[in-house]
């Protein structure tokens, strides 16, 4: 395929820290795209590995360098922000996001693309016989309930990234600049005639997940900050109610007192309930500085990720090299056909 040619098919795989991994994921994605029988790319974004993923993923694309582009940023920006910035480089007419840990397998995207050519233009997945530790499908039925709660978005299984999406979402969402955002619910906004299918799922074999119990909380964060105001309306109604519980509980207590006298039972309910109130004054303040946080951030306007370097069939530059990466992962020099360039967004 030429450069100037566009693909049918835009698969988009960030990558972090997954050099043990990267190997087996090359043997399968490969074969299973081959056997569609349509033009694809795929294109690599690796979000500030440390370890030899760049120089994997540098050797994958000169064995393949016709359907293979590898997007290196400067520095991590995670993976949703990793996974924009392959998208302004994606040609294809369906974009395919998949996770490099083979979790997802790569021969379940033929019955994404069989649903966009139904007319699907965003295809959802639902991950079956999830194989994921205990703690893991826990947390995340809870915040899909919580997210289910605040936002319009309609997304039953929230942590899967198989997901594709029609060139018409993507042109969309290219035109988004949030800082802090979810990839799938961004979309999911633009989509006309969105889908949901089952998909298998297989137990990690190498490497360890990068999702904490911490960055799913806030990841839910980004969601709920992100896609609805449901938060700020729930404590404002939180606060109504207890403004009228404390009118009618004064209002008790001074006719108690006017009956029985004065006492001096009582003292440690009103500090517990003097307690409560502070509780959930912070933790409203929290939430109000959820969203302060996120407008400080878009108002700076500082870059959302550095492209250090794109490497791709086309152009010719044989002094090139893969800048500001670490000796261990720094290729040798770069020969022609292959472009290396940077930008910044």
């Amino acid at each position: 395929m030429s450069a100037q040619q566009a693909p049918d098919i835009s698969v988009v795989i960030p990558v972090y820290n997954e050099e043990e991994g990267l190997p087996y994921l090359f043997e399968r994605l490969y074969p299973a795209l081959d056997a569609l029988g349509r033009s694809y790319e795929v294109v690599f974004v690796d979000d500030g590995s440390r370890d030899r993923s760049v120089a994997e993923l540098r050797e994958q694309f000169q064995r393949r360098p016709d359907v293979t582009r590898v997007v290196v940023l400067a520095r991590n920006a995670g993976q949703h922000l990793a996974i924009l910035a392959a998208f302004q480089q994606t040609r294809g007419r369906y974009v395919i996001t998949l996770d490099a840990d083979l979790q997802n397998p790569p021969e379940e995207i033929g019955r994404l693309i069989a649903a966009m050519d139904a007319g699907a233009d965003y295809v959802g997945t639902i991950r079956v016989s999830r194989q994921d530790v205990l703690w893991r499908k826990a947390a995340s039925r809870f915040l899909n309930r919580v997210r289910e709660g605040t936002t319009s978005i309609q997304i039953t299984d929230q942590g899967c990234m198989l997901r594709g999406y029609d060139r018409s979402v993507i042109d969309a969402v290219n035109r988004c600049t949030e800082v802090s955002t979810y990839v799938p619910a961004l979309a999911y906004t633009f989509a006309r005639h969105p889908v949901e299918i089952e998909v298998a799922h297989a137990e990690r074999t190498v490497g360890e997940s990068k999702y904490s119990l911490f960055r799913l909380v806030r990841l839910n964060f980004d969601l709920m900050t992100g896609f609805s105001v449901a938060p700020l309306q729930f404590f404002s109604m939180t606060g109504i109610i207890i403004a009228l519980l404390s009118i009618a509980f004064v209002i008790f207590l001074a006719i108690r007192r006017l009956i029985v006298g004065p006492e001096a039972e009582g003292v440690f309910t009103l500090f517990g309930i003097a307690f409560f109130l502070i509780g959930v004054a912070l933790i409203g303040l929290g939430v109000v500085g959820e969203y302060v946080g996120r407008i400080y951030e878009q108002v700076r306007q500082r870059p959302r990720y550095t492209v250090a370097a794109v490497l791709e069939e086309g152009g010719a530059d044989e002094s090139a090299q893969l800048p500001h990466l670490p000796s261990e992962t720094r290729p040798a020099q770069l020969a022609a056909p292959e472009r290396v360039r940077g930008t910044v967004e």
